[in-house]
């Protein structure tokens, strides 16, 4: 495996992960989300953990660099989006659904939206993966 490849494809992919989640969460969704709490209260944080966040879209952007490089040869922008809506979508159904049936975080509706907006976060930050490590490929 290409570590420069790798490092880069973390590095670019984090940062578009945190910007998309950022777009897609924090603006446009936000207040569907709200909407969509479950009973518990308290559960958001009202000053995020900056360098909890920044970690976790590091660890997607390197799960996902790690995948495409080591297994799957993927180095393109469309084969990068369409792996990643997969991956996307199992992760974040399994996520969502154990934690729908375990705490009152989220409602159904809500949980459900979450898996469907997580393919296309997943998609958009799989598809800059997958470009970037394409970079510098002969054709």
């Amino acid at each position: 495996m290409n570590t420069n490849k790798f490092i880069t494809g973390t590095l670019v992919g984090g940062i578009t992960f945190f910007l998309a989640g950022f777009i897609i969460y924090g603006l446009a969704l936000m207040s569907f989300f709200e909407a969509h709490a479950g009973s518990a209260t308290g559960v958001a944080k009202a000053d995020m953990v900056w360098w909890a966040l920044i970690l976790g879209n590091m660890a997607s952007a390197a799960l996902l660099s790690y995948i495409f490089l080591k297994w799957a040869n993927i180095s393109s922008f469309g084969s990068g989006a369409s792996a990643a809506a997969i991956i996307g979508f199992f992760m974040s159904l399994s996520y969502d659904m154990v934690n729908f049936a375990t705490t009152n975080a989220m409602d159904m509706t809500g949980a459900f939206a979450d898996v469907i907006v997580s393919v296309v976060y997943f998609a958009i930050g799989g598809g800059v993966i997958g470009a970037v490590l394409g970079l510098g490929k002969k054709s």
